[in-house]
């Protein structure tokens, strides 16, 4: 049992909670430290190997990169025992990246060659790597967890699994911002180790941390469920269930937003800092300062929000945060007020929208969890993000109309994303007080 002081900010935690939120935070520590490595230095890559005016094109192309990868990853969660899949992606993924490293490293293919150009695959394989990455393991960590845990004790213990995380997400960009010591091959060596990790702790959480009976008693069940659904069983779920549609509002419009800002961002950014090392020094920055906001906003104030005000008021702050910022921005459009805005997105959506959009899955089927989940998770975040790709496509070279279209469009969309918030909000609290689920 956690302290009086700490019981006060993060519940009352149970012993058993504590060793099992906290096995899952330390590994979620290098799920996401790896991810926020290689973020900064997918940009880096690309700038100097494709040209960052090819951005835009590579966010909207990884959405068909994704859709057969999504498939794939629905058949192998028929196929595959759930903690199994831990050890194939992560092991496939941590070999690609050794490879890229080798790659960056030749001196035509690499980035000994300073010239820019679309017809360089390695800055595209490498984009569409990363981008995949963030999709397909981070979805898979939070199905894992959300198939072990109840509503009750996810008020308590997902912002302790968030405290890791965050710890890692500051780490791994600080390494990012230290490129020029340690160059950008070496660092793309440095997340494929933390990725590798992973398959390892989920094994040691499967043999001694959780009850195994009652874990694969649950995913039994599923697997005699099987043969009902298959590849495309997710979709059917999702564009068929209300609840399921409003969660797929509330896990992807930000992301549209979040794109819009984050290549005004990168636009301004690039014309200062011209160098692939300084300008992954400047992502690394800046993912150091959004995710000790976030690291800050998840030890004071998650578990409180969702145990004292619930769901739906979480739910509700992210839009309204995030209203405030972009007409802020469209009022002062410099690169630290963009710096600023992306800052707070970031920082509000990591520490209160992922918890709580983590909670909306809890009253739903094994199907909803891992197969139509992922299909929001992977293909509707991409998508947004394509959409918003879009976007910058169109005005990539009239920033001001940028500014104009972007903030008008994204307005909207929040205003979407508000009654979204409120319908799954007040379906959650029925659903959980009923005993119901979704299915």
């Amino acid at each position: 049992m956690l302290p009086k002081p700490l019981r006060m900010l993060w519940g009352d935690l149970s012993s058993e909670e504590v060793k099992k939120f906290g096995f899952l935070s330390f590994t979620f520590f290098f799920v996401i430290g790896s991810y926020w490595l290689l973020r900064p230095l997918k940009d880096g890559i690309f700038k100097s190997v494709v040209g960052m005016a090819y951005q835009p094109r590579a966010k909207m192309l990884s959405l068909c990169v994704l859709i057969p990868l999504i498939l794939l990853y629905s058949k192998l969660v028929d196929l595959v025992q759930k903690q199994k899949l831990f050890y194939v992606i992560c092991t496939v993924y941590s070999g690609i990246f050794l490879v890229i490293a080798y790659l960056l490293t030749h001196p035509t293919i690499g980035l000994a060659n300073t010239v820019a150009s679309p017809k360089r695959m390695l800055g595209w394989v490498s984009y569409f790597v990363i981008e995949s990455l963030g999709s397909i393991i981070v979805a898979l960590f939070w199905s894992f967890v959300i198939s072990v845990t109840d509503s009750d004790s996810a008020k308590k213990g997902y912002p302790l699994i968030l405290a890791g995380a965050q710890i890692g997400s500051i780490l791994g960009p600080t390494l990012a911002s230290n490129a020029k010591t340690f160059g950008l091959p070496l660092l793309t060596v440095f997340a494929a180790i933390g990725i590798i990790i992973v398959p390892f702790l989920i094994k040691f959480f499967i043999t001694f941390v959780i009850d195994t009976k009652k874990y694969f008693a649950g995913m039994k069940k599923h697997a005699e469920n099987k043969s009902k659904s298959g590849m495309m069983e997710g979709l059917k779920l999702l564009l068929t269930k209300p609840y399921l549609l409003g969660v797929f509002a509330i896990a992807t419009f930000y992301e549209v937003i979040g794109t819009i800002v984050d290549y005004q961002m990168k636009v301004l950014a690039a014309a200062k800092y011209t160098t692939p090392e300084s300008f992954t020094s400047f992502m690394g920055m800046f993912g150091q300062t959004t995710n000790l906001l976030a690291f800050v906003l998840v030890l004071l104030g998650t578990s409180y929000l969702l145990r004292k005000f619930g769901l739906t008021f979480c739910l509700l702050i992210f839009p309204i945060a995030a209203g405030l910022v972009i007409t802020n921005l469209y009022l002062n459009p410099t690169l630290w007020m963009a710096f600023t805005a992306m800052i707070v997105i970031k920082g509000v959506s990591y520490a209160v929208n992922n918890p709580a959009k983590e909670m909306m899955y809890i009253p739903t089927s094994k199907d909803v969890k891992f197969k139509a989940k992922s299909w929001i998770d992977m293909f509707g975040q991409r998508g947004a993000k394509a959409t918003g790709a879009g976007v910058n496509n169109i005005f990539k070279t009239a920033i001001p109309q940028l500014m104009l279209y972007g903030t008008v469009i994204s307005l909207g969309l929040i205003g979407v994303w508000i009654v979204a918030a409120l319908f799954v909000g007040k379906t959650f609290n029925k659903l959980t007080k009923e005993g119901k689920i979704i299915e």
